[in-house]
């Protein structure tokens, strides 16, 4: 009788094991799925927040032809020709004369841009400002946007991220005009580098028919270690367009830093 009673005792116990574990799966599910979703929906608002401020486009439509470059794939094969139709819809609007390129300096570059109306840089786009600081990607069967587990900028080269930023770069270069401003690091060996964004994507898509120069503003401070006649720079002047002329000059952060706070300080005479 104990014996029966025991194996009755073991099956209840069995099957409300079974059934805590069902249960704790069910309740796992629903937390992820209210939780990707949280992920979405903040992503979204962030987006069409900060496209908000940029008058006369269509925030929903824009947002849709991005989200549609990533979703639902492997997010290290999103190549920069996925994002085309989001470049289409939010094209760069040339600004000549204008238009600041940049490479290891966005601290200096954006606290300038920011407190100065001299020149305007990719960030200071519609798609580069709704995207500035965010990581996102989509994976294979989900028709969600993740913000967390998404590959680094050098885990694969066609991450989701890195082939935006690629595509939208190479974008605003094509939309260059008139004279153009780089603002590249004094501070290091090799102010210039083929490999990054401006040398291996913006650079090479400079065109003689629409730039007439190039000018370096080369970011030095009070021990800096190069100068214009760094041999990277030479190879940055025989990597333009034959027809772009090119001139470089070496600024003091501090005298960047004192033109950015004086408003009354005219663009030209920054550097």
């Amino acid at each position: 009788m104990d014996r029966h009673q025991d194996k009755k005792r073991n099956k209840r116990c069995f099957y409300l094991s079974l059934f805590c574990v069902l249960l704790f799966i069910i309740i796992l599910a629903v937390v992820l799925g209210v939780t990707l979703r949280r992920s979405t929906d903040q992503f979204k608002q962030t987006f069409i927040s900060r496209c908000g401020n940029f008058e006369g486009y269509d925030c929903q439509k824009i947002w849709e032809a991005f989200e549609q470059s990533y979703i639902g794939k492997d997010p290290c094969q999103v190549p920069m020709e996925a994002y085309d139709p989001f470049i289409a819809v939010a094209p760069i609007k040339p600004a000549c004369n204008r238009m600041m390129f940049w490479s290891k300096t966005k601290y200096v570059v954006h606290d300038f841009t920011e407190k100065r109306d001299c020149f305007i840089t990719m960030e200071d786009t519609l798609m580069g400002f709704v995207l500035d600081g965010l990581t996102w990607c989509g994976k294979e069967g989900s028709k969600e946007t993740f913000t967390t587990g998404c590959p680094g900028w050098t885990d694969c080269e066609n991450n989701t991220v890195r082939s935006f930023w690629s595509r939208a770069s190479a974008a605003y270069a094509e939309a260059a005009c008139g004279h153009v401003t780089a603002m590249l690091n004094g501070s290091i060996t090799a102010p210039f580098s083929p490999q990054s964004i401006f040398g291996s994507i913006e650079v090479q898509r400079l065109n003689a028919t629409r730039v007439r120069s190039l000018n370096v503003a080369l970011v030095t401070q009070e021990n800096f270690v190069t100068n214009c006649t760094n041999a990277s720079l030479k190879d940055l002047q025989e990597t333009l367009d034959e027809g772009i002329k090119y001139s470089c000059e070496e600024v003091a952060e501090v005298q960047i830093q004192e033109c950015s706070s004086n408003p009354e300080t005219p663009c030209g005479a920054c550097w």
